[in-house]
């Protein structure tokens, strides 16, 4: 699995002008299912998420976990991250998962994730989404299981 994250003050998606989900200070994560993934991929990248130390203490320094922090996260489905840009102009996503299992490993991921403590919205799989957020820092992390 493939995740983005982004450390924001506050960050919502809307699906044909509905909030569909929202969170306050924590994280926004866009993840895609790669080919090949299975729940495996998902319990690790979870727990490290969850545990993943990107906010900062008062010190100053970036040693809180979301957890830690009492944050949240909006989790989103965005199969663009399995771009391949190697050849031509085009991108391809041959390499993400089918949209069935893409759907079943995104909502497990973010299953597995309120599992770990962190408290969970998302988006809505396979729609046009509008993204909103205010990223804080900025702190932007690729991840991938």
């Amino acid at each position: 699995m493939r995740a983005l994250l982004q450390r924001v003050t506050h960050a919502s998606v809307t699906v044909e002008g509905d909030v569909v989900g929202r969170t306050g200070p924590g994280l926004l994560i866009l993840i895609c299912a790669m080919q090949g993934d299975a729940e495996a991929q998902a319990d690790q990248l979870a727990a490290k998420i969850a545990k993943l130390r990107i906010f900062v203490d008062d010190a100053g320094k970036m040693n809180r976990s979301v957890r830690d922090i009492g944050g949240s996260a909006l989790v989103v489905s965005q199969f663009t991250l399995a771009a391949d840009t190697s050849r031509g102009n085009r991108p391809g996503f041959s390499s993400a998962a089918a949209p069935d299992e893409g759907r079943r490993l995104y909502e497990y991921f973010a299953q597995r994730l309120a599992a770990e403590g962190v408290p969970v919205e998302t988006g809505q799989f396979g729609a046009d989404m509008k993204v909103e957020l205010l990223n804080d820092g900025p702190v932007t992390i690729w991840m991938e299981s």
